[in-house]
């Protein structure tokens, strides 16, 4: 039994060294500096903010409408506002704020004249 242990034990700590190697070998420029650029997620989907963010991100996302709704679903909700503005570079210490409301529905006007 002693023997199938070590073998499975040193099977996972060969695959994690490969996995290690491999992410070290494909890792952007940026990415070596702990910054990468903001992209711009203005009316795009809330989905894309979750799909293009690194999941170390500190994200904040909130309801904008004025109805402080959770926001349990990503691809039914669109982005309004996004902090910090697109093209910043953000470290691990940035928190990315994003406004969002629900597809269909139109940005608060307070909200539209504010991100411009």
């Amino acid at each position: 039994m002693r023997r199938v242990a070590v073998v499975v034990g040193g099977a996972v700590l060969a695959l994690a060294a490969v996995a290690a190697s491999s992410a070290e070998e494909t890792a952007d420029p940026g990415d070596e500096a702990g910054t990468r650029p903001m992209p711009d997620f203005l009316d795009g989907g809330l989905w894309r903010v979750f799909t293009h963010l690194d999941c170390r991100t500190r994200l904040d996302v909130h309801d904008v409408s004025g109805r402080d709704r959770r926001v349990l679903w990503p691809p039914r909700w669109q982005v309004c506002t996004q902090y910090p503005a697109a093209g910043t570079e953000l470290d691990r210490r940035t928190t990315v704020m994003i406004g969002v409301v629900r597809k269909g529905e139109t940005c608060p006007p307070r909200v539209r004249d504010a991100r411009r």
